[in-house]
């Protein structure tokens, strides 16, 4: 492993690449932040300091598309320097507080560059300091996506620069927050401007658009002149997480809490609130070492992580699944998806921060370049919201670029806090049809609000809000330069001039924005846009302060309305009222929609298997729309779905069920009952005693068309492999499997978990023992979400084609394709119970016993590089009779054994010849061997890497039904209840870690959950498995079990959890209920992804 070196050789290194004198040494050394992090303290002498600053700046002054990303970082101290802020810099305080870092000097942003007009002075930020000027004066001379955070001014600040004759040049900013100035604030020509949380004795004046949100003293006004829209307080939010030094030299990264109708700056009356973290739970990524798999490791691992300065180029979507992740760039870090995956996609889970980051669209085409969500979330984050900081993107202007959606926000209750979504407009690969973007922003989740929205040029609507009850504060946007004619532009099926700028969807029926700003600069075309807003006519939707503005463009171009064709035209420069129009006030007058739709018809129920009834029906109607169907059975709702069919999975065998469906739309509206449709599932296709277990997918092989890339990573055992059409998804579309010998079986399980967006639109599935006939479908259905699970009549084929029928802008893309028969079925391996194993190491390492815990979040490791005659040996306490072992140093990934072998013995001692040998080749080592009958296995080490050896798990497989082996037992019909009731108990039951019930309250003693099982069942654990939300695990439990479910008698097993998977073992129980008791308490909500119980 490299040695960890210290920034303040990074920075000597750096120093002496772009020609500076090295600075003296530091008697602490600094995580290592990588070559463009530069920390300063005040031991060093003013002129080193400025020597750094003026290098950098000399660089960075006019380099606004290169690669170069720096982050200069003042440890507390006074400091009498002059700097310069350029491109891709971040100049921030490492203290606490903002007034612990004082700059005595200056710290300015001019545009000289550009002849005093800022209006390409992008991505650069001041933050967490003070600055006490010698002049008296600071210049902010600014545009988007370079705020000032955090800053204390003792003195004026003007927001623009001079042009070479003394006149005002344009600038078209800006971002302010959680600032004091203690003068006056003077825009001078700034165009438009946000200010959050901030204080200053005077703000001078305003152009076209300056909002005021939760500022100590703002000005007054009426708009349109001045145009100033003030609101009083800040409805939510959370500060940008940041970076700091403590008196000791630790570093710490400082996580603002969450905070409700605030005034004024965070610290005004000391510290802000909130939490320190340690910088040794971060994964520091840095470009010249980190990849985006080492990223998810990590991310997999429980770290937070800091991108420090530089370019990431990923090869595959970085994953944030953890609730309360913290994801932090420093120096305008900027991530790239290279092969048209989304670049970063985060859980619907609680409290996940995003800060300081640059997505730059890839050459191919991504779905987007930062999901909150996957499409259809739908918990409750109020309490805990994810949050999104100086969150930047681009799409071309440092080469070409591609993407259906910038930012797509699925989650509720997120917070956006300042965005800046471009499609280049200047720069390299610019082009109607080279760097297309469709949209910048789309928010589907409901309750969502966003301060400081800025974006701009994307080639349909800019902005596309669909859900409910969104707030926005601060608008800006200019709509595209470069349409090259009307008839390219034309939004609603062709019948309207043009996408508007701000869009919000005719399902939703609340919806509020304070501050808006379209402008237009039509240069390809005399194009019209018919209104820059477009919202629906219902009175819960209102738009305070809205204006379009007239730049430039060809003779005939215009903004025809401001919102819903409210509002007069701009058209030109002059006279004034043709460059600007305004609307102070809009509502919706319509009264929320009452009406609701038409019953669905013609419902018909289908069983295709003993646990699955197809369900279809024909579509209803509605005088706005409708939204969705609610699908009942027996009387009690059971999903929901936008489709006109439905599958119902997880029943019980040869039992009737009765369905109806009702329609609803957005304003909450619901139909009446269709027509009831009844069906029997089939007979079960017994064996297993209920239980199913997956194939040995040893030898088999996948064909796939198209041929994407990857096919055999479907059988690889690796949920961070994948196999991907590498197009859009298409009817026709194929994956054949081959089992090499007919097979038993009844289930196939699509899991695309990590590319979560891209699971069938629709499927059939047919059979053959010949690759060549394959007669009718066995079985068909819609995907709905990652994980499709089909169920259908058992079958005996050698080959399996499941075809795509359905269509979507989204890859086709499978990370591992199971097949499932009951248990004990032909060729079906289960792992060995390991309760009671012990391990032993050479060398010891650390963390033996990890192997064995269930968790992939642990592990052992032998603390040292890998070398030949390194070994791991297994006591399963008793002799066992086994064909498999697999290692999993999933987490580890490059700490897999590059050569084995694997002994066993009786004793202990003597172990004879080697019964497999091999090459590891990735994380996951599959080892298969005659069937053994031993008690202890050995694994010993035949090859040497400079990674250390990890197994984050280890286990011993035999065939369905061996001695000792443990299978879960089928959960078909199984019904679960809680108290409290909280949200999603069937998840417990449904097969997927990225569902979960919890009880959206702190852990008490006393909550509990009780499983139904239908009929009385033999067991002798369970497993508890909080996956995804790790700190929700019980802190204490008890398990009763119950024939009546009211007798429970006395707890059969009891104890205190320490992770988020629990196991549970005890004696051999015959009930039908099972009842778990929460005895301990916590802050953290008590939530199971995953219930199983196992014989």
């Amino acid at each position: 492993m490299r040695k960890r070196t210290g920034v303040l050789l990074s920075a000597c290194m750096f120093s002496l690449a772009i020609g500076l004198p090295t600075g003296p040494a530091s008697t602490q050394a600094a995580p290592d932040f990588g070559p463009n992090v530069y920390i300063f303290d005040p031991s060093m002498s003013a002129s080193y300091i400025q020597s750094v600053c003026d290098s950098i700046f000399a660089q960075q002054e006019t380099n606004q598309f290169g690669t170069q990303r720096y982050a200069l970082l003042f440890k507390p101290g006074t400091y009498n320097v002059n700097c310069r802020v350029g491109f891709y810099t971040q100049v921030a305080g490492l203290g606490r507080n903002p007034d612990d870092v004082n700059i005595t000097g200056g710290l300015n942003v001019d545009a000289k560059w550009f002849n005093g007009n800022a209006t390409q002075n992008f991505w650069r930020s001041i933050e967490n300091l003070k600055i006490t000027p010698a002049s008296g004066k600071v210049q902010f001379a600014v545009s988007q996506a370079a705020p000032m955070r955090r800053v204390h001014v003792v003195g004026d600040m003007d927001l623009f620069d001079f042009d070479p004759y003394w006149n005002a040049g344009w600038a078209s900013g800006g971002f302010l927050a959680d600032s004091i100035i203690t003068g006056q604030i003077v825009p001078a020509s700034q165009q438009q401007w946000f200010s959050r949380n901030s204080q200053y004795s005077n703000w001078t004046n305003g152009v076209w658009n300056m909002v005021f949100v939760g500022d100590a003293n703002p000005p007054a006004g009426q708009f349109p002149n001045p145009p100033y829209t003030v609101v009083d307080r800040t409805p939510v939010i959370r500060e940008k997480p940041y970076l700091y030094v403590d008196s000791a030299g630790s570093y710490y990264v400082f996580v603002p809490a969450l905070q409700t109708n605030t005034r004024g700056v965070s610290w005004a009356n000391g510290p802000t609130p909130g939490q320190s973290i340690p910088i040794d739970q971060f994964y520091i990524a840095r470009p010249d070492t980190a990849t985006a798999a080492s990223i998810n490791a990590a991310l997999d691992q429980g770290k937070h992580v800091l991108f420090t300065p530089g370019i990431y180029h990923l090869s595959e979507t970085i994953r944030v699944t953890r609730p309360n992740t913290v994801v932090l760039g420093l120096g305008y870090a900027t991530l790239i998806p290279d092969n048209g995956q989304v670049a970063m996609t985060v859980a619907d889970v609680d409290g996940v921060k995003i800060a300081g980051l640059l997505f730059d669209a890839g050459p191919v085409r991504s779905p987007a370049l930062l999901e909150v969500g996957p499409a259809g979330s739908g918990l409750d984050h109020s309490a805990n919201p994810t949050s999104l900081h100086d969150v930047f993107t681009r799409v071309g202007g440092a080469g070409v670029g591609v993407v259906d959606a910038n930012i797509v926000i699925n989650s509720h209750d997120v917070i956006g806090d300042h965005f800046w979504l471009w499609r280049g407009d200047h720069g390299d690969g610019i082009g109607w049809d080279l760097n297309v973007s469709k949209n910048g922003l789309i928010v589907n989740g409901n309750d969502v609000t966003i301060y400081g929205l800025f974006n701009e040029h994307h080639n349909e609507y800019q902005t596309l809000w669909n859900g409910n009850n969104g707030r926005v504060y601060f608008y800006q946007s200019e709509i595209p330069y470069d349409v090259p004619s009307q008839s390219a532009w034309m939004s609603n099926n062709g019948t309207v001039n043009g996408y508007a700028s701000y869009k919000v969807a005719n399902t939703v029926t609340t919806h509020e924005a304070w501050g808006l700003g379209v402008y237009s600069y039509f240069r390809d075309a005399a194009v019209k846009l018919e209104s820059a807003i477009e919202v629906p006519n219902v009175q819960g939707v209102k738009i305070h302060h809205a204006t379009t503005i007239w730049l430039s463009g060809m003779a005939g171009s215009e903004i025809t309305h401001v919102i819903n064709n409210v509002g007069g035209r701009v058209y030109a420069n002059s006279p004034p009222e043709a460059m600007r129009q305004t609307v102070t006030e809009f509502q919706g007058t319509n009264p929320v929609d009452t009406q609701p739709p038409s019953a669905p018809g013609n419902l018909t129920a289908t069983a295709v298997s003993s646990s699955q009834i197809n369900l279809s029906w024909t579509a209803s109607t509605d005088n706005v729309g409708v939204a969705g169907y609610d699908v009942y059975r027996n009387g009690v709702k059971v999903g929901s779905t936008t489709s006109t069919s439905y599958s119902d999975t997880g029943l019980a065998a040869s039992t009737t069920y009765s369905y109806f469906v009702k329609a609803r739309d957005a304003a909450g509206n619901e139909s009446a009952a269709s027509n009831t449709a009844s069906a029997t599932t089939q007979a079960s296709g017994g064996g297993g005693g209920g239980s199913l277990v997956a194939l040995d997918r040893t030898g088999w092989t996948v064909t796939t068309s198209p041929a994407g890339s990857g096919a055999a990573n479907m059988l690889d055992g690796s949920l961070s492999t994948r196999w991907t059409t590498g197009t859009a998804m298409a009817p026709g579309q194929y994956v054949v499997v081959d089992m090499q010998a007919a097979k038993t079986f009844r289930r196939i399980v699509m899991d695309s978990t990590g590319s979560n967006n891209d699971y069938a639109r629709g499927y059939e599935v047919y059979v053959s023992n010949d690759g060549v006939n394959w007669g009718s479908a066995i079985a068909s259905g819609t995907g709905t979400g990652p994980v499709i699970t089909v169920d259908f009549a058992t079958q005996t084929a050698r080959y399996i084609k499941i075809v795509q029928t359905g269509s979507a802008s989204y890859w086709w893309s499978i990370h591992e394709l199971n097949v499932y028969a009951d248990g004990g079925s032909g060729g079906s391996l289960v792992a060995l119970d390991r309760t009671g194993w012990t391990v032993t190491t050479s060398p010891a390492g650390s963390g033996a016993a990890n192997m064995l815990d269930g968790s992939l979040s642990t592990r052992w490791t032998t603390g040292t590089a890998m070398a030949p005659g390194q070994y791991v040996v297994v006591d399963m306490q008793a002799a066992k009779t086994f064909r498999r072992i697999v290692m999993d140093s999933t987490g580890s990934n490059n700490d897999y054994a590059r050569g084995y072998e694997v002994y066993v013995s009786n004793d202990g001692v003597n172990w004879g010849s080697a019964i497999a040998s091999g090459t590891g080749t990735g994380p996951v080592i599959t080892v298969d061997f005659a069937t053994q009958t031993a008690r202890y296995i050995k694994i010993v080490q035949t090859g040497s890497a400079s990674y250390w050896w990890s197994i984050h798990e280890l286990n011993v497989y035999a065939d369905g039904g061996s001695g000792g082996s443990l299978v879960a037992l089928d959960r078909t019909g199984w019904t679960v209840t809680t108290s409290p009731a909280g949200s999603g108990a069937a998840n417990m039951l449904d097969g997927s870690l990225s569902t979960r019930w919890t009880t959206g309250t702190a852990m008490a003693p006393g909550q509990y959950v009780v499983v139904d099982m239908q009929a009385a069942k033999t067991f002798r654990r369970i497993v508890m498995d909080s996956t995804g939300s790790n700190n929700d695990y019980a802190r204490g439990y008890e398990v009763y079990v119950s024939n009546d479910g009211v007798n429970w008698g006395s707890a059969i097993a009891s104890g205190t959890g320490t992770g988020p998977v629990i196991t549970v073992d005890f004696a051999v129980q015959t009930a039908r209920y099972i009842k778990i008791v929460q005895t301990g308490s916590a802050s953290y909500w008590w939530s199971i992804h995953e219930l199983n119980v196992y014989n």
